[in-house]
């Protein structure tokens, strides 16, 4: 929780923020933001309303934070780790910027392959090519945690596209996955009147509830607490046999459970979990930003796609021209997924030496 992504560049902040109301001086900084808390003066920054302070203006010791003179009313104080803003990691990926400018040097000109092309068509299938990447070739590196309020739902990130997987963060640090449920939704619930009649509005429109019977019902369950490890012989005699049935694999488990509201941009979770640190690890365009990246193992794809998008758009270009970086950008791309799968041939030997295990079905 003390850690806030801020930017694409890796950089990371432990951050806290207050509100002055004029008359305090003296701001506590806390352990769910800053873990360890700063032990002395120079280890982070002050700001109010985004202007940086000077470190004359306050004096801190652990764990609070004191003004000369009390921030006015409304003003915003934040205070933010030095720490933590590294580039680290950064090395691994390459800038959408020098990408095109890379792109037009080799690509573009005459005697080239393509003789002359704007520099906002190569960005904007620059852009795309990053977008196709990130669904399903590019590692999905993004993810969020959160404490489960009561009202048992997770804002969705606004570059959300699509999650991999959702888990529930135990006692001792483990993530277990979470599952969706299926009969689920969140319709949208007109409300009546007394004798079951729709109300409208004044202009004549109906109205809706802002949540549903069905969400609220929801939200009260638990999750199932099935257990299906039964090891007497008659169980066993039963399983072996195929005559066990009655529950699907996918739902024995008590975890819990979650549906997400793709219209009303939320995750709802059942009534189990409220309180959990629950992680959603997503899928995001890669174009979200201002300062767009993409992996160096995946940059010759991003120059195929984008001399093939380029001449598959423009008149007159041979069709064995366009043919070929068909054929070349499928290949780049299939071997960036290749790359970037991070296969290791010690891991792989150190999991398959347990795979001669029978497994029963």
């Amino acid at each position: 929780m003390a850690l806030q992504k801020l930017t694409n560049e890796g950089y990371y902040k432990a951050t806290q923020t207050f509100l002055g109301n004029g008359s305090v001086t003296v701001f506590k900084l806390l352990t769910k933001n800053f873990d360890p808390l700063p032990t002395e003066e120079g280890e982070f920054n002050v700001y109010i309303n985004n202007v940086l302070q000077a470190a004359s203006t306050y004096s801190y010791s652990s764990p609070n934070l004191t003004f000369t003179s009390a921030p006015t009313s409304g003003a915003t104080i934040s205070v933010e780790l030095n720490d933590f803003d590294r580039a680290y990691g950064t090395y691994q990926s390459i800038k959408l910027d020098d990408i095109i400018n890379n792109f037009i040097i080799s690509y573009v000109g005459e005697d080239k392959i393509i003789s002359k092309a704007k520099r906002t068509d190569i960005a904007f299938h620059a852009q795309r090519a990053v977008q196709e990447l990130n669904y399903d070739t590019l590692r999905s590196e993004k993810s969020q945690e959160i404490e489960v309020p009561p009202s048992l739902d997770f804002v969705l990130p606004h570059d959300y596209v699509n999650y991999t997987k959702i888990t529930r963060t135990m006692s001792d640090g483990v993530q277990r996955v979470l599952y969706p449920t299926s009969k689920v939704s969140n319709p949208e619930a007109i409300l009546q009147d007394s004798d079951y009649k729709y109300i409208f509005d004044s202009d004549g429109n109906l109205t809706f509830a802002e949540n549903s019977e069905t969400l609220k019902k929801f939200k009260k369950a638990s999750a199932a607490e099935t257990n299906t490890d039964k090891s007497n012989d008659a169980d066993i005699e039963r399983l072996n046999e195929g005559r066990r049935y009655g529950i699907e694999p996918y739902h024995a488990q008590n975890n819990g459970s979650f549906f997400i509201d793709n219209n009303r941009g939320k995750i709802f979770f059942t009534s189990n979990l409220i309180n959990s640190i629950i992680t959603l690890h997503y899928i995001s365009d890669g174009v979200s930003t201002g300062d767009i990246k993409i992996h160096k193992l995946a940059e010759e794809a991003v120059y195929k796609y984008v001399a093939h998008a380029i001449l598959a758009t423009r008149a007159n270009t041979p069709e064995f021209l366009v043919a070929r970086f068909k054929k070349e950008r499928f290949a780049e791309i299939r071997k960036a997924k290749l790359r970037l799968s991070n296969l290791k041939s010690e891991e792989l030997a150190q999991m398959m030496r347990g795979k001669s295990k029978v497994i029963k079905h």
